[in-house]
């Protein structure tokens, strides 16, 4: 009981003594700044059809396997997002997946 009591007392006497401090009164403007972000138009990330780019992409077997049966999109190692439907022996490597693919395999 008699730290409690204390501790209030020093509390009272730290909250008096700091006028500065917002606690003191919190009635007072503080001049708080509000910053404002600009708009900005995001565009939304969906699939397609694969044939944009005319690349193929490195996709681990298990997800291609996957999406063969659900029909779910895949994400290359390059970050393509798309529901694999062409023979990719007719495309050349993406040369970003090639590049990651790469630099994964040196470690």
């Amino acid at each position: 009981m008699i730290n409690n009591a204390l501790a209030d007392a020093s509390l009272d006497e730290y909250l008096d003594a700091d006028t500065s401090s917002p606690l003191s009164n919190p009635d007072a403007e503080t001049g708080t700044a509000v910053l404002e972000r600009p708009e900005t138009k995001e565009e939304n990330k969906r699939a397609d059809d694969g044939d944009a780019d005319r690349f193929a992409h490195y996709v681990s077997r298990d997800r291609i396997a996957e999406s063969q049966a659900t029909g779910r999109p895949v994400v290359a190692l390059c970050g393509k997002v798309w529901v694999p439907k062409h023979d990719p022996s007719k495309y050349p490597v993406c040369p970003d997946c090639k590049r990651i693919y790469d630099e994964m395999r040196g470690w």
